[in-house]
């Protein structure tokens, strides 16, 4: 399994499109296709933990009730990270 700490999430996004080429390309023997496949499903968790990550340390500036400017977490409930995650792994492969 790929060390998720090891590989950046724009490694780990090149490497997962290079599989999905190879894949589209017929280049790969059927034993070949389904370790590929395998490899690609790892890496798409590690771009979507990666993404996961970044997105709950996103700030942003909103105006308060008084007007001052308030800094802010996004912060999105698990259900619909979920929901995410299962529709982009549908997408993907």
């Amino acid at each position: 399994m790929t060390e998720k700490k090891s590989i950046s999430f724009e490694d780990a996004l090149r490497e997962l499109e290079d599989i999905a080429e190879k894949l589209e390309k017929g280049q790969l023997s059927l034993e070949e296709s389904i370790k590929a496949y395998e490899k690609g499903m790892e890496l798409k968790k590690i771009c979507s933990d990666r993404l996961s990550e970044a997105e709950a340390k996103i700030e942003f500036l909103a105006k308060g009730q008084n007007g001052e400017i308030i800094k802010s977490t996004v912060k999105k409930k698990k259900e619909d990270s979920d929901k995410s995650a299962n529709k982009q792994e549908e997408d993907l492969f």
